[in-house]
């Protein structure tokens, strides 16, 4: 029942029957009428003039005159200049309600053994600390990105790439060799990904101390970084693990083990999940062969000492360094390898990478290199480019220690929830503790992705956790709350009885032609959101509906409506708003309480 359509065929018809001329349903404007004007749709009249050879006003109301005698859902017109402003008829909004309450899963496009493939990457940790607030942010993205992916009819593989190799892994390694005294998460009682972030940090602060007492003895930042000692353990660790040396081998897959029941924790708590997941000590050996390749095939070439780049001048970017001196590989290196093995894994249609936007000018690169290394799918990459998160006060730096963790900022979400309950007071008095938890664990984690996936992906935003939980305005427990009330509304309604089945009523209120108007937009809500790679979409639309829901609410009686017919329309209603909620959130990864 796709009402636009409907419209540009029958206007298409008029135009043919009043001015016998074709005219092709893709070029009928049609619109949403605008609130100062009555009616649903606005048909845009100035493209017709040539063949009507009549003033705007005049062949609008021509227009509308056939309309109204020839489709029994025109209720009445009006004219404004060259605009025709048309009513749809109660009765069809209601049958258009009966039809969205039939339909399973309205808004989405289940996926077929033709549907394309897509790939999304997403979070990308390294194992050298645990997740934090811009993990937060990536994780969230993918994970609403995916299943928008998956709404729209297509097959998705959600991947992971762990970066749990490097100069980086290896400074938390020295540091826990050198200081740590054989501690581990069973003795100190830490989540593994964060006893290894707190040796990363104790390796920036033993290096910047050691970096100042040679700047006291005369040398410059640049020589005293060229010198030190520190570092240059961390190298000579690295060029060893990339020898396969097995006391760095065993001391690496222990850490890492460590960090990886961690963040296994982190991504159960957060809700979200993967397919398949990558390691770059696996990837980083496919790229270094085919880097090597290149070398031969003159696509790269090397400097004098030993070092492997890409001369990109000629596609006006600069040169990349591909290969070290030493023979260890870059991140470049390791994205090639590991591209190549995910299209050795799955016949994929499309490769999406969510990354942040300081990332623009590599994934630039990196599409190019795979072009000319002769990887067809090399130009199709994708990157969703996303902006970072700041808190008030300032950006974060993980060597410094001054990230907010993801574990702590997912606990106090949680502890607001319940404070923010427990003043609203009394109605949640009968449940269990447990199921006290529950819902706070659902209103904190709730407002926390919201908060996060309202705002449009391309831009830096600013979190703040309190603003967040707000339970008015455009936050994730007024949506929540919304959802819960027209649940209690169903409970209700089912104890007293109430009647379900109904006619038509005789008429009914513009607040409900509206939010039937806009459970009827889901689906193409959907497809956009797919279109745009925009998560922010689906999570202003859950928004305006549970706003114009709430409006209707206050507005009118529901379970005291005397009128059975309109008692039992509103409850029809009320519950497809729920049922378009819970799908809309569920789309973003966010929990719906059956209470609240």
């Amino acid at each position: 029942m796709n009402l636009e359509i409907t419209l540009a065929q029958s206007v298409a018809e008029a135009i043919k029957k009043l001015y016998g001329a074709e005219f092709g349903t893709e070029k009928i404007q049609l619109q949403k009428t605008r609130k100062e004007f009555e009616g649903d749709f606005t048909l845009v009249v100035f493209p017709f003039l040539a063949l009507s050879k009549k003033r705007p006003e005049e062949t609008a109301q021509e227009i509308g005159e056939y309309l109204k005698a020839n489709l029994p859902i025109i209720n009445s017109f009006n004219v404004v200049k060259g605009f025709l402003n048309l009513a749809i008829s109660p009765s069809y909004w209601v049958e258009l309600l009966k039809h969205i309450d039939a339909t399973d899963k309205w808004g989405t496009t289940p996926a077929t053994e033709e549907s394309p493939l897509v790939m999304v990457e997403y979070s990308s940790p390294n194992t050298n600390k645990p997740l934090h607030l811009g993990h937060i942010r990536n994780n969230l993205l993918g994970y609403a990105l995916s299943n928008i992916i998956a709404a729209n009819g297509n097959k998705v593989v959600k991947t992971n790439i762990v970066n749990d190799r490097g100069i980086h892994i290896c400074k938390s390694m020295l540091a826990w060799q050198k200081w740590g005294n054989g501690e581990t998460p069973a003795s100190s009682g830490k989540k593994g990904d964060h006893l290894i972030g707190d040796y990363y940090v104790a390796f920036d602060k033993h290096y910047k101390a050691e970096l100042s007492e040679l700047m006291e003895k005369g040398m410059s930042k640049e020589e005293a970084e060229a010198a030190s000692p520190l570092m240059a353990e961390a190298r000579e660790m690295l060029v060893k693990w990339e020898a396969g040396d097995k006391e760095v081998r065993a001391l690496w897959e222990q850490m890492n083990g460590w960090v990886y029941e961690g963040f296994d924790e982190t991504y159960k708590r957060l809700g979200v999940d993967f397919d398949k997941i990558y390691y770059e000590s696996d990837t980083y050996l496919v790229g270094k062969e085919t880097v090597l390749e290149g070398l031969e095939k003159g696509i790269f070439y090397r400097r004098e000492d030993e070092s492997v780049w890409a001369d990109l001048t000629g596609d006006g970017l600069d040169e990349k360094l591909l290969l070290r001196s030493d023979g260890t590989s870059v991140y470049m290196t390791q994205d090639i390898g590991t591209a190549q093995l995910r299209f050795r894994d799955y016949p994929i249609d499309k490769m999406v990478y969510v990354v942040g936007n300081e990332q623009n000018y590599h994934f630039q690169v990196l599409s190019l290199l795979l072009d000319k290394l002769g990887f067809s799918w090399g130009k199709g990459l994708v990157h969703f480019s996303y902006g970072m998160v700041e808190l008030p006060e300032g950006k974060m730096k993980s060597r410094e220690g001054t990230v907010v963790d993801a574990d702590d900022l997912m606990d106090e979400m949680i502890n607001t929830a319940r404070e923010t309950s427990e003043e609203l007071g009394g109605k949640l008095n009968d449940l269990t503790a447990e199921e006290k938890a529950e819902i706070n664990r659902i209103i904190g984690l709730g407002a926390l992705k919201y908060f996060m996936l309202k705002v449009d992906a391309r831009r830096n935003m600013l979190f703040n956790p309190k603003e967040s939980i707000d339970f008015n305005g455009n936050t994730g427990p007024f949506i929540q709350y919304t959802y819960a009330r027209t649940r209690s509304i169903g409970r209700k309604a089912a104890e007293a009885g109430a009647k379900t089945t109904f006619t038509a009523p005789e008429s009914i209120s513009e607040k409900e032609c509206n939010i039937i108007r806009m459970l009827n937009e889901f689906p193409a809500v959907v497809r956009q959101a797919g279109t745009d790679y925009s998560p922010s979409g689906i999570a202003n639309y859950a928004y305006e509906l549970a706003r114009e829901y709430n409006q209707f609410y206050h507005d009118y009686s529901i379970l005291r409506e005397e009128n059975e017919e309109t008692k039992a329309f509103r409850l029809l209603l009320t519950d497809n708003v729920g049922k378009v909620i819970k799908t809309a959130m569920n789309l973003l990864g966010i929990e719906v309480p059956e209470r609240m």
